[in-house]
């Protein structure tokens, strides 16, 4: 009997340092930011020229690319076109095109030309939070990888942008942005 009792209390803690590291490892819903300000408006925001500059880390957090970027934002019937251009350090050029629709959830569809599918678009209080499945060069050969997206607006034509990006559940690299619209 004292076997049968200790087999189920270690299934028992089992289970529950399971659950707790389940937990642990979730990440916040964009809701927590409802009330932040300043208010994250996509149209307002991603109108207009935008600059970009940021850093791309490897799995283990070393920095191994920074970028500069220039962006351009329209809009037309509520479809909203987000253009950029990435200069990276060693000279190479990215170019990656937006289309932002809205969607029945009152949010917003994101799709460009090296996404996989499309990426749902959440925005609450002064955060806007994006999955979506990325192509990318690695070592010559064009992979997919999985990026978590997320950007805070710190300030009135200031978001911050953090990218988780995975592949097999499994973090490859990181992404640090700083985007500020350009004054006209």
């Amino acid at each position: 009997m004292k076997n049968v009792w200790c087999s189920v209390t270690s299934k028992m803690m089992v289970v529950i340092l399971s659950m707790l590291l389940l937990t642990a490892c979730s990440t916040p819903d964009v809701s927590l930011y409802a009330k932040n300000e300043p208010k994250f408006e996509l149209q307002t925001f991603f109108s207009g020229p935008l600059t970009a500059h940021g850093i791309l880390k490897n799995r283990s957090g070393e920095v191994i690319r920074y970028f500069n970027a220039t962006l351009e934002g329209s809009w037309e019937n509520g479809v909203g076109t987000l253009a950029e251009v990435f200069v990276f350090d060693d000279g190479e050029v990215q170019n990656r095109t937006w289309t932002m629709t809205p969607n029945a959830q009152g949010q917003y569809t994101a799709t460009a030309n090296d996404v996989i599918g499309s990426g749902d678009v959440k925005i609450a209080g002064n955060a806007l939070f994006m999955n979506y499945v990325l192509q990318v060069q690695y070592d010559g050969d064009l992979i997919e990888v999985n990026v978590d997206d997320r950007m805070y607006m710190v300030k009135d034509g200031v978001v911050i942008n953090e990218s988780v990006m995975t592949k097999f559940g499994v973090e490859v690299g990181y992404l640090s942005i700083v985007i500020e619209k350009k004054s006209d």
